[in-house]
């Protein structure tokens, strides 16, 4: 018996979310399926975590066991080629690699931490074929604002205020977040944000806050009261999806902190 460690990218615009569901296209869906034809048995991935419909991921993880005959160093590249036959959806799924991994290595629960990028087109003219990749605000956003809230979320807080509300999560809403980095060229602004776990839409909602400072419907100093108090009214708008990007799946710290130091390279 193998346990399999995938790392995977995809766009997000044709899946209906990361999970499995009945009549829809999925990403753990589709990978199921391929995966399962080349191993010669059921497969069921385990993700880190869930992305909803139009997010991307430039290193989601996921892991499988099985007893198969594929050659591990050979599965991305068979898997990789029968995803790209669908001509409809061809290439918008691909295996980064795939490695044996110890027995008790879990994609989830062996997890530190991640880092999700979102990124904004500020301005009148976004290019068209952005449209699935960026959110596009058009009003012109003081970064230098966003920048000083930014450094806010770093810590350890209780986020209830950054969490969809009607969210069912029955255990606690404290996460930490190492790093926020919001960071300007041209027209693109970037907010890189690294944490040991993120709350349902928690990254949209931070990127909506932001914004939403950065337009000057919210204060920069206030971001710490919202956070305080744990109400998502007081908090800014969800941003869109397609602005959003699972970047990285940390399994040790030093790694993770590192990224939370300086991220340049995502």
């Amino acid at each position: 018996m193998k346990n399999l460690l995938l790392k995977i990218e995809y766009d997000g615009t044709g899946f209906c979310g990361w999970q499995r569901q009945l009549n829809a296209r999925t990403v753990q869906g589709e990978l199921e399926k391929v995966l399962s034809v080349l191993c010669g048995q059921s497969v069921v991935l385990e993700g880190t975590g869930r992305t909803d419909a139009g997010v991307h991921a430039l290193g989601q993880c996921a892991t499988f066991c099985g007893d198969f005959g594929i050659p591990v160093e050979r599965i991305a590249a068979a898997a990789n080629a029968m995803l790209s036959k669908d001509r409809l959806h061809s290439g918008d799924i691909r295996i980064i690699y795939a490695q044996e991994a110890p027995r008790d290595f879990h994609a989830r629960f062996s997890a530190v931490g991640k880092t999700y990028i979102y990124r904004i087109f500020n301005g009148t003219n976004m290019p068209v074929f952005l449209r699935n990749y960026r959110y596009n605000v058009k009003k012109p956003l003081d970064v230098g604002l966003m920048c000083q809230a930014g450094r806010l979320f770093v810590g350890e807080h209780d986020f209830a205020a950054f969490m969809a509300a009607g969210s069912n999560l029955k255990g606690s809403t404290v996460r930490t977040v190492y790093g926020l980095h919001v960071r300007q060229h041209e027209a693109e602004i970037t907010i890189s944000v690294t944490g040991n776990g993120f709350l349902y839409n928690m990254v949209r909602i931070i990127a909506g806050t932001l914004v939403d400072i950065g337009l000057g419907r919210i204060k920069p100093e206030s971001t710490a009261d919202i956070i305080a108090g744990c109400e998502r009214s007081k908090a800014g708008h969800t941003a869109p999806p397609q602005g959003l990007y699972m970047a990285e799946v940390y399994f040790d710290e030093d790694t993770m902190m590192a990224a939370a130091e300086n991220i340049n390279t995502l």
